[in-house]
């Protein structure tokens, strides 16, 4: 059962990875030359990157969604308000550190220490992930929620340390990542079966939308506590791999750092549950044997997808960033950073399972393609806004402040389950390769071309999780138009059974 399991966790991390992988081996053959030790490093890295993602994924379902179902559904017979809150932040806060997006973005940032970042962000989730639980238990209102909360985001952003605004959007990107948002959305539908009323499925959605917006305030409120130098320049990874046993080397000598590091991140999740399962839980021996053996497979991913990532992964990125800034070669930034984009939303396994459940939603008025070419579309333009800030410098606030202007007006046009869908999209938008590649990309370039990486670098993956808020509620506007049009189209007539019904005289 298992084999078959991962092997289809397998095809899907492959199927995500290797359209990337090829495009950057045509680049590196055609125009940028890069040292052979570097592309063998990067081709393993990919393996190991498709090896580290489909155990992870396997073991996130088996482990992580089977506790946010099993502690969400042992909540809900509570009935106690602050039980339910307290419990809620301490399992938003211990899935967050455990992020491997989160973990990629806090080792690419110079200024703050990783352990702060990541302690930081993961706070600002536990805190939104209890304003969540009290959003579904009293019915309050997504529309206003965020609007009030991103007013006061972009009334802060005119006051912290500017080179820490980027990192703050950011960081409410990459928290929704493979771990936290299958454990949010099930803990989330338990939480919300204590009510019986019509919308109470509805509120249930857009959890991760809210536990995006935490990390944000959060980083904020950092840095005027923790204020950058200014000083600090971000060091792009560098690896000396003439030799095959360097290469080695270089991977075996960070698997210890990498295993002590990944256990760290499980522990507090681990024995949270553990200490669950003794108080109240009491499942039996094999449910709770399948839980430690998904925990197991998400600990042996996270080691490989991360030790992927870090040696070999990364590093071509930054480097193959700084190659293309120099001479004509910059102009092409901007394509190439858009076709990478449209590659990796449209394999990312999240993103057919969103289209499916629009096309559903919509009773099939917005086919599950339409909604596939919007998101690829929308997520190849947030790439290419991307490189136009690495080669300008524009602030991020040009493209924040009028994209979410767009995407919190249309919610009082769509239907609310849309702009729930929409705001969760932003976090199946910014998968892996958006924290592992793209962003280590831009940082290169943006190096190579003088700018500043914190101010013009950073702020990718908060571009990619912005777009599709917007695509998603314009299909929904397109499922209202369509709505509206089929009910003004006059009824057919009405015949009786018994009734002689004369086709030709309708010629």
């Amino acid at each position: 059962m298992h084999k078959r399991i991962l092997t289809e966790k397998l095809r899907e991390a492959a199927a995500s990875v290797l359209p990337v992988t090829a495009i950057v081996l045509a680049v590196c053959l055609l125009l940028v030359p890069v040292d052979a030790g570097l592309m063998l490093a990067f081709l393993i890295g990919s393996l190991m990157l498709i090896a580290g993602m489909g155990l992870f994924t396997l073991g996130a379902e088996m482990s992580m969604s089977r506790i946010g179902n099993l502690i969400g559904a042992k909540l809900t017979k509570s009935r106690r308000l602050g039980v339910i809150l307290l419990v809620s932040f301490l399992l938003g806060a211990a899935i967050t550190v455990a992020e491997p997006d989160l973990q990629v973005l806090a080792a690419n940032v110079p200024q703050i220490d990783k352990t702060v970042l990541i302690l930081t962000v993961s706070v600002g989730v536990g805190l939104f992930l209890m304003l969540c639980m009290v959003r579904i238990l009293f019915a309050i209102s997504l529309r206003w929620l965020l609007l009030g909360f991103y007013a006061l985001i972009f009334a802060g952003a005119f006051f912290i340390d500017r080179d820490l605004l980027s990192v703050a959007f950011d960081s409410g990107g990459v928290t929704t990542g493979p771990m936290t948002v299958p454990f949010i959305m099930a803990l989330g539908v338990g939480v919300a079966s204590i009510r019986s009323d019509e919308n109470a499925k509805a509120d249930s959605f857009a959890l991760v939308a809210l536990c995006s917006i935490g990390p944000i305030l959060a980083v904020m409120l950092l840095s005027l506590i923790y204020p950058s130098s200014g000083a600090a320049s971000v060091e792009t990874a560098r690896l000396s791999a003439g030799l095959t046993t360097e290469l080695g080397r270089s991977y075996l000598s960070a698997i210890p750092g990498m295993l002590l590091e990944v256990a760290a991140a499980l522990l507090p999740i681990a024995v949270f549950f553990l200490l669950f399962h003794w108080i109240s839980l009491r499942l039996h021996r094999w449910a709770l044997l399948k839980i430690l053996i998904g925990i197991g497979y998400t600990y042996a991913g996270l080691v490989l997808f991360l030790t992927g990532v870090n040696v070999g992964f990364s590093p071509l990125g930054a480097v193959l960033g700084q190659a293309m800034a120099s001479g004509w070669q910059r102009w092409l930034l901007i394509p190439l950073a858009m076709l990478m984009g449209w590659f990796i939303i449209d394999a990312e396994p999240a993103v057919h399972i969103l289209n499916q459940q629009v096309e559903e939603l919509s009773a099939g008025a917005i086919s599950a393609r339409a909604m596939g070419l919007s998101l690829s579309v929308a997520v190849s333009c947030a790439n290419g806004l991307a490189m136009v800030r690495v080669l300008t410098g524009v602030s991020i606030l040009w493209f924040l402040i009028p994209g979410y202007a767009v995407a919190l007006a249309l919610t009082f046009v769509v239907p609310r389950t849309f702009t729930a869908i929409a705001f969760d999209s932003g976090g199946v938008a910014s998968g892996p390769l958006t924290a592992t590649f793209m962003l280590p990309f831009a940082m290169g370039a943006c190096e190579a071309l003088g700018g500043s990486v914190m101010t013009d670098a950073f702020g990718l993956v908060a571009l990619v999780a912005m777009m599709p808020l917007i695509t998603v509620q314009a299909m929904g506007g397109i499922y209202v138009l369509k709505s509206r049009k089929t009910a003004a189209q006059p009824a057919a007539p009405a015949f009786a059974d018994n009734e002689i019904i004369e086709l030709w005289g309708a010629c």
